[in-house]
């Protein structure tokens, strides 16, 4: 019987085809993970580029409301204490507490919820949070805006403004007929309005995307080292 030929590699195109699998693989991960990171800088520059406008008044935010999320608003209404939310779960510096959404009717009519900034919780489950009052009647207040899309989600208590018997869970949104929009409240006409704790921004870092793409492009190196690394010790 003829001698099998020498130093011929077993299954050679199978571990080819694998080894284009990985680096395609490798590839798409890379592209994933920097179009990610493009994505995320231009969300970054759009928000601090709006942050950092001077405020305008409701009336004028453009048709389009995603042309005027983050930038500042300024209003004149009056709240409804007692259309007031408790949001769960959310915490400031460690601690445990709510933020807190009241119902706002602008002068010329537009409901829409105000976030007042975070509270700590009550001493146990049972005890409501400290909620500090809203003035009654006309304020003007100054706030950032926020489309409906972006209300935090979970789960609610309804207060009413006594701060007394918390009732059952309620969607903020399905409730009540209010604008696609909210504002992050940050100042008002009355010195009670500004929340001692503001709603928190969003973290503006490019996070570690474009090192994950430049990591996933070095295992497809590794992959094709590794393939003509096998062939030639063959």
């Amino acid at each position: 019987m003829p001698e099998e030929k020498k130093g011929k590699e077993p299954w050679s195109f199978l571990k080819t085809l694998v080894a284009l699998a990985l680096i395609v693989l490798c590839v798409w991960a890379a592209q994933w993970q920097y179009h990610r990171g493009v994505d995320r800088h231009a969300r970054n520059t759009i928000i601090e580029e709006r942050i950092a406008r001077d405020a305008i008044e409701l009336g004028q935010i453009d048709s389009v409301l995603a042309n005027n999320e983050w930038q500042s608003i300024v209003t004149t209404g009056s709240f409804d204490e007692e259309k007031q939310i408790l949001l769960r779960n959310r915490y400031s510096e460690g601690k445990y507490g709510y933020e807190v959404l009241t119902l706002f009717t602008s002068t010329s009519g537009e409901k829409f919820w105000v976030d007042r900034g975070w509270v700590q919780a009550g001493a146990t489950a049972t005890t409501p949070p400290e909620v500090t009052s809203v003035p009654a009647g006309e304020v003007t207040i100054t706030g950032r805006f926020r489309l409906d899309s972006s209300l935090p989600r979970g789960s609610f208590f309804a207060l009413p403004g006594s701060g007394e018997d918390l009732v059952s869970e309620l969607n903020a949104q399905s409730q009540l007929n209010t604008e696609k929009y909210y504002l992050d409240l940050l100042s008002g006409s009355e010195p009670s309005l500004t929340p001692a704790v503001t709603a928190q921004l969003p973290s503006l870092s490019d996070g570690p995307h474009m090192a994950y793409a430049l990591q996933w492009l070095f295992f497809g190196g590794l992959v094709i080292y590794g393939r003509f690394l096998i062939r030639r010790t063959r």
